[in-house]
């Protein structure tokens, strides 16, 4: 991963770069149409959904639509979120199905908690390691989209964003929000031997951690291993509480303390006397 000067987030902030010409590329140019609905396929794919049931989603960075265009064609309801007006514009001269709204992610998604199944992104999320602003910080604007898309997100759900990371630093400031806000997951990385084909994928985890997905290409390769970072913290903890009510148990309010903890906020120490069940008074 290296920088280049030809990145578009380098060029301007993107409800600037993504004006009306720049739209219109994405409704007429059938080489990004046929890319844009790969990368959607697989960030689908990595979201694990039932089979054969509708679901909730969500598409961050939605653009013209042609990632909801996809979700459509599998049966799915969602809605877009973009800070280009001119993308949303081309959208709607679609007439895409899915319901759209103009947002800044970095200040955060507006939703009702547990509202979404599920949520996916296309080349939107490295946007906001950039500071456009005086006042833009990456680190907090990542830790507010991830901190709300974490309650947006109904218990169980996964997140996945497929992205452009300019390096390693990069990345790391990426994961580190996530997984303060309460994520679990990691990076999924799709032939990783590949200079052209390989596609960096963070696919995170809201309330329960599953098994990190394999990166496609990878058992080719005897690096494998090194090529997927894993992220995953103590929310593992629920992998084995299928069918149970976990607000009561023990283990839901160690795992509620060590969340906040990740989340920089005063939690009193753990003791023997944590989550005891007391005697109701009469």
């Amino acid at each position: 991963m290296t920088s280049s000067c030809r990145r578009p987030e380098h060029s301007a902030p993107p409800e600037v770069y993504y004006n009306e010409a720049e739209a219109k590329k994405y409704s007429q140019n059938s080489r990004m149409i046929e890319i844009q609905t790969q990368m959607s396929e697989r960030a689908v794919e990595l979201l694990n959904l039932p089979e054969g049931q509708p679901c909730f989603l969500l598409d961050v960075g939605c653009g013209s639509g042609l990632s909801g265009d996809y979700l459509s064609e599998e049966g799915h309801y969602w809605v877009g979120v973009d800070i280009s007006t001119a993308m949303l514009d081309v959208a709607l001269d679609r007439e895409v199905e899915g319901d759209l709204l103009v947002g800044d992610m970095g200040e955060g998604m507006p939703f009702r908690a547990g509202t979404f199944d599920g949520c996916v992104s296309i080349s939107a999320l490295q946007w906001l390691c950039n500071a456009d602003k005086r006042s833009h910080s990456p680190p907090k604007r990542l830790y507010t989209f991830f901190s709300t898309l974490y309650s947006s997100l109904s218990r169980g759900a996964r997140a996945v964003f497929q992205l452009y990371p300019e390096n390693s630093e990069q990345l790391e400031l990426i994961t580190t929000q996530a997984m303060r806000a309460g994520f679990g997951g990691g990076m999924v990385v799709d032939y990783p031997n590949s200079s052209k084909a390989k596609k960096f994928f963070l696919c995170l985890f809201a309330g329960v951690t599953g098994a990190l997905p394999k990166g496609l290409g990878a058992e080719t390769s005897d690096r494998a291993v090194s090529n997927q970072v894993q992220y995953s913290g103590q929310r593992c903890r629920f992998k084995n509480m299928k069918g149970k009510s976990v607000k009561k148990g023990r283990d839901w309010v160690f795992e509620k303390k060590e969340r906040r903890r990740r989340q920089g906020r005063e939690v009193r120490a753990d003791t023997k006397y944590t989550a005891r069940q007391r005697k109701p008074h009469f």
